[in-house]
């Protein structure tokens, strides 16, 4: 008989901390992190409808990056051996981007489900490594600095 998987413990960070020191390999000014948190048990459901309301308003999600400085983000869904659901979220920003504008419609409504479906706080994973070719992080640098994309024939570029 299988013993129950033991059950995975959360402990997010306070929300003063700094993050985590970049490795070499992340360009001067951009921030890599990848967060973890613990769905609320019984709003896995919940948090499904979270997600296809973002796909569902990408072009709006879109909107938003240039304000938060965001080069990329992903986020994951995880189920752990003690059957708890847990949210992945990986992303690369710039340092002085801005968070959720909840002026926004959808960030309104992307807190909104945060609020309800996520344990407040994250867990923060250690970045080791960010392996990118040249043009890639010159364009992902400049957006992280400024929200915009690089000027066409800008050298780098």
């Amino acid at each position: 008989m299988n013993d129950p998987a033991p059950y995975t413990p959360f402990r997010p960070l306070p929300r003063d901390f700094p993050g985590h020191p970049m490795p070499d390999s992340v360009p001067e000014g951009l921030r890599l992190e990848l967060s973890r948190s613990r769905i609320v048990d019984g709003k896995e459901n919940e948090f499904d409808e979270w997600m296809s309301m973002l796909n569902t308003r990408y072009d709006e999600c879109l909107e938003t990056l240039p304000a938060e400085r965001a080069v990329f983000e992903a986020t994951f869904r995880h189920e752990e051996a003690d059957g708890t659901t847990w949210i992945y979220h990986l992303s690369l920003m710039g340092r002085d981007g801005a968070g959720l504008d909840e002026s926004h419609p959808v960030d309104a409504a992307h807190a909104d489900y945060n609020r309800r479906v996520k344990e407040r706080g994250w867990e923060e994973l250690i970045p080791k490594l960010m392996l990118t070719p040249a043009h890639i992080r010159d364009a992902m640098v400049q957006w992280g600095e400024t929200g915009k994309e690089p000027l066409p024939g800008a050298t780098g570029f």
